[in-house]
């Protein structure tokens, strides 16, 4: 192995595993999303097994949007990269293909698009789960890019271009002429050229995708193959005298080539490289450090509902590797100095405890978890400040207290629950007729305020664009809050009502309320989370 691949591995080890198995200071909704999405999310469903699709693979279009998206990155002046820009960059002959339109079609219908966590986040993801399903290995995954609004510059790689300029396009990526082999060989050990988009590449008429090794995996077989002169990549060996891959991989003699002949070394450079890769963002965004593997706990984040002098308070607690015979109990502290619950603190077991199927990349790493449930009943007088977990191995061993760090999960309204989307008093409801249904969300907001003195306004985060063809953009509407007939004053709570239309058509919300001159907000609400537990209702007529 060169002494530049070597560094490439070990220091991307290193900085991938740093955070193996930690936890993260809540809430940090960036983190706990990205997690999610990396170890529980959707998209597991559409890479794993490493699918084929249309002659070619899933995995090889997510890779190649990735690529070029990545690829108006200027590392002279800091701008560019992996950006999302892509979406506006389609007519141009170097992004040409059914398969770059599919990649963001279906990274739109996925439907997991956020306020803080964007298509640009995903296409990264997509970059992800390209490679480990299909068998390649896990590249540590960072979130935090920011969305393009138009488009970048034309600097995508074309197989027609010389040496010289594809080093020096490359170099304005980040990557010398080492990486820029080893960067090739990684992205073309999936995939190939299709006929159509490149005919003048590919001119066998019977041809439609011109894969360019023998097997659709992600693995070595591009590096052994070329070095053996048995490859069928036609980029190397095809009619067409450009053969890119034939210059840029001999360009050093074959030397890195060579290196990469080592599975284990292929694995562990791509590995490194496709990190850098996604991470290739403009000098102004900022990312999260490498989840490498998934958090070893999580919340989540606490629901409410006022009912007749008394919270009712629902979380959980995913931990990673339980032991078979471990208790998990939920502790929460008053904001009456300890006046209600005692100084060690309220507390409840767990309801229900439930394996967590981990998509692809956990279960490559063998990694097992369990979520495990409470719903906690609270004295509305006395309150909840904070809240943390013990769990019990009933081994022996000290329990392990889960405590956010030692300040525990904190409620930050004060002096009570102010402001929250009441979960037991809002309502999916069903409404069929001989002809038709429609689907409705009640969401009832619960406001500590008279109704005199309190107004309370609520934005709603649609994920899916209404149009056919990217670019895809999600909508945020202003939706009406109106006081509530059905839930009259309570408690000193007065309730308010919005209706969404069409289940999971939003996913989350931000509410504003002003009680008199004071305003408290709650950003960032999983609706799609949290409707999980509103009552169901259908109406028939």
């Amino acid at each position: 192995m060169s002494q530049l691949l070597r560094f490439l591995v070990v220091s991307s080890t290193l900085a991938g595993y740093a955070q193996s198995l930690s936890t993260f200071q809540w809430p940090n909704p960036l983190l706990s999303y990205a997690d999610n999405q990396l170890y529980e999310g959707p998209m597991n469903l559409l890479a794993v097994g490493c699918p084929r699709r249309e002659n070619t693979t899933t995995s090889a279009q997510w890779l190649r949007i990735a690529y070029n998206d990545m690829s108006t990155h200027d590392v002279d002046d800091g701008t560019g990269g992996l950006d999302a820009s892509i979406m506006y960059e389609l007519d141009r002959p170097q992004n040409v293909g059914e398969g770059m339109v599919q990649s963001l079609q279906d990274f739109n219908d996925l439907g997991i698009i956020t306020p803080f966590f964007g298509m640009a986040d995903i296409i990264a993801l997509g970059a992800v789960y390209a490679v480990v399903g299909c068998g390649g290995p896990i590249v540590p995954y960072s979130a935090g890019r920011v969305d393009a609004t138009v488009a970048g510059p034309a600097t995508v790689p074309e197989p027609q271009q010389n040496l010289t300029t594809h080093i020096e396009l490359f170099r304005q990526q980040g990557f010398n002429e080492t990486e820029m082999i080893a960067l090739v060989a990684c992205g073309h050990t999936l995939g190939g050229v299709r006929r159509v988009d490149f005919p003048l590449i590919v001119t066998d008429t019977s041809i439609d995708v011109d894969t360019f090794d023998t097997t659709p995996a992600f693995d070595n077989t591009i590096v052994s193959q070329y070095l053996q002169n048995t490859t069928q990549d036609i980029l190397v060996v095809g009619p067409n005298v450009t053969r890119s891959d034939l210059r840029i991989f001999s360009s050093d003699g074959n030397v890195t080539m060579q290196s990469l002949l080592s599975s284990d070394t292929f694995s562990d450079t791509c590995a490194a490289l496709l990190q850098r890769m996604i991470n290739t963002v403009p000098s102004t965004v900022n990312l999260t450090d490498p989840i490498a593997e998934p958090f070893q706990y999580v919340i989540n984040d606490p629901l409410f509902s006022y009912q007749n002098g008394t919270f009712n308070m629902i979380t959980a607690l995913r931990v990673v590797s339980p032991s078979a015979s471990a208790t998990v109990t939920l502790l929460w502290a008053d904001r009456q100095g300890n006046s209600f619950c005692p100084s060690t603190g309220c507390s409840l077991q767990s309801s229900s405890d439930q394996p967590v199927f981990f998509s692809v990349v956990g279960q490559v790493q063998g990694l097992t978890a369990s979520r495990y449930s409470f719903n906690a009943t609270i004295n509305s007088t006395s309150s909840i400040s904070k809240f943390w977990f013990e769990i019990n191995n009933n081994d022996g061993s000290d329990p392990i207290v889960v405590d956010n760090g030692g300040s525990g999960f904190v409620i930050e309204q004060d002096p009570s629950l102010t402001l929250f989307v009441d979960i037991m008093r809002s309502e999916l409801i069903l409404q069929e007729t001989s002809v038709s249904f429609n689907e409705v969300i009640k969401v009832v907001v619960a406001v500590l305020g008279d109704a005199a003195s309190t107004t309370a306004s609520m934005t709603a985060f649609t994920p899916f664009s209404n149009a056919t063809v990217p670019p895809f953009t999600p909508t945020t509407t202003s939706i009406s809050l109106e006081l509530d007939e059905t839930n009259p004053p309570e408690g000193g709570f007065t309730f308010f009502t919005g209706n969404v239309t069409n289940f999971g058509s939003v996913t989350f919300l931000d509410i504003t309320a002003n009680v008199g001159s004071t305003s408290f907000t709650v950003d960032n609400f999983n609706l799609g989370t949290a409707s999980d537990f509103f009552p169901f209702i259908q109406i028939t007529s």
